[in-house]
């Protein structure tokens, strides 16, 4: 879960106090269908131009991705032309939708743009309108199998599970 939902999970005593622990994070990013042109997207100006240019554009509407697209749009003041052309999804990998030829551009997180055939990354959004979600772990409270679960959550942070981690979009969190 992210590091907020862990931290509220041991707030409500779902989670033991004191087992988060970070592994990885995530960024968002931009997908086309693999093969498509792919738009600039470095800066925040070229960012809302490939948005504004695009004539569909898939996103969630939950998750932590879609909530915050839906509020950089507001924000960068292109929501009126954006929201027509809209592909909302309650949730899901949205690249999906690019692979279909039903949007043009896929937000999501990187790691999620990632997991889907057919779809290739144009990179994440310009760091100054990114977000990055911390992606920890915890152990339940009570758990039987706490012993256990602390040696999956080490084994998580060992140097090959972040070699899998960066394959799959994440920056593990030993790397800063």
């Amino acid at each position: 879960a992210t590091a907020a939902g862990i931290d509220e999970l041991a707030q409500l005593g779902k989670v033991a106090r004191g087992s988060r622990v970070d592994l990885a994070s995530s960024t968002i990013g931009v997908a086309v269908r693999a093969g498509a042109p792919k738009p600039d997207i470095r800066s925040v100006d070229a960012f809302k131009r490939a948005l504004l240019d695009a004539n569909a554009i898939a996103y969630t509407a939950s998750g932590l991705s879609g909530i915050y697209f839906a509020g950089l749009i507001e924000r960068l003041g292109i929501a009126n032309e954006i929201k027509p052309k809209a592909r909302i999804r309650p949730g899901g990998l949205v690249a999906e939708l690019v692979v279909a030829g039903e949007a043009d551009l896929a937000v999501q997180m990187v790691s999620e743009l990632l997991s889907v055939a057919g779809a290739e990354l144009v990179g994440p959004l310009p760091a100054e309108i990114n977000q990055v979600s911390v992606i920890s772990a915890g152990i339940f409270a009570g758990s039987s199998q706490s012993a256990a679960a602390k040696s999956l959550i080490q084994f998580l942070t060992t140097p090959s599970a972040a070699r899998v981690m960066r394959s799959k979009g994440l920056t593990p969190a030993s790397s800063g």
